[in-house]
């Protein structure tokens, strides 16, 4: 890449701000990683505590079920006859928002409790008070089957973002950088070079223009010689003649 782009001082400070910028964003992008890797560990200890939490509550919610059985016989004929084309509880979907990813929330809302079920029929003798502990627990156990797919679904999601966003950590860190850093190497050199070329150039035109200077002084010089040497020889001249 850094031998199809021109050295220049221009480009210089463009990679040089591609640089910075690209560190920002690494900056930005490793504390997004961190914060969505706390979360992470949070949700899944929550799901590790939650889905112990459901095997409890399903073997109360079993154990319920068998009392209410042997307390108002097989009722089942009577829950299928009594149930509802729609049911009164209904699953309420938000959102959190953490580091920027919007995690799924599950939620029940509604009252699940219906005055004309088994319940009311068969009465009090009729194990009515079994049934309802049994209803009880079913509705606690389906509250935390709620929440533990809630809990996954925001693992999956969380799992996802992390993965890309290491991806681009990544990316940024050992690929981008680098090779910004490479070409801003590789224009400083050029530059270097230039400058250096562009010193000896000048140092020579330099020299040869005090080259110059030295050679015309020194004609300079012989020019002015030469009438006293003429003088002399004309001055022996007279000399002789004054003799004779």
């Amino acid at each position: 890449m850094s031998k199809a782009i021109l050295p220049s001082r221009m480009n210089l400070a463009v990679f040089k701000q591609k640089k910075i910028g690209a560190k920002k964003g690494f900056d930005l992008l490793k504390k997004k990683s961190d914060a969505l890797k706390k979360s992470f560990r949070e949700i899944l200890a929550k799901i590790l505590e939650t889905k112990k939490r459901m095997g409890k509550e399903f073997n109360l919610a079993l154990i319920s079920l068998a009392e209410a059985n042997f307390a108002a016989g097989d009722f089942s004929k009577s829950v299928l006859d009594s149930v509802k084309t729609r049911t009164n509880v209904r699953l309420n979907i938000s959102s959190e928002n953490v580091a920027g990813v919007h995690l799924p929330i599950f939620s029940l809302r509604g009252d699940a409790d219906d005055q004309n079920d088994d319940r009311q029929m068969l009465g009090l003798t009729g194990g009515g008070q079994a049934i309802q502990r049994c209803k009880e627990r079913f509705q606690k156990f389906l509250k935390i089957l709620v929440d533990i797919a809630s809990l996954q679904t925001q693992f999956i999601t969380l799992d996802e973002v992390i993965k890309v966003t290491n991806r681009r950590v990544n990316a940024l860190e050992y690929v981008v950088i680098p090779r910004i850093e490479f070409t801003i190497s590789y224009i400083e050199k050029e530059l270097d070079e230039e400058s250096r070329e562009d010193f000896f150039r000048l140092k020579k035109v330099t020299d040869n223009k005090k080259n110059e200077k030295i050679e015309s002084q020194k004609i300079a010089k012989g020019n002015d010689d030469l009438p006293e040497q003429t003088e002399s020889i004309f001055g022996g001249e007279d000399e002789e003649e004054l003799l004779f």
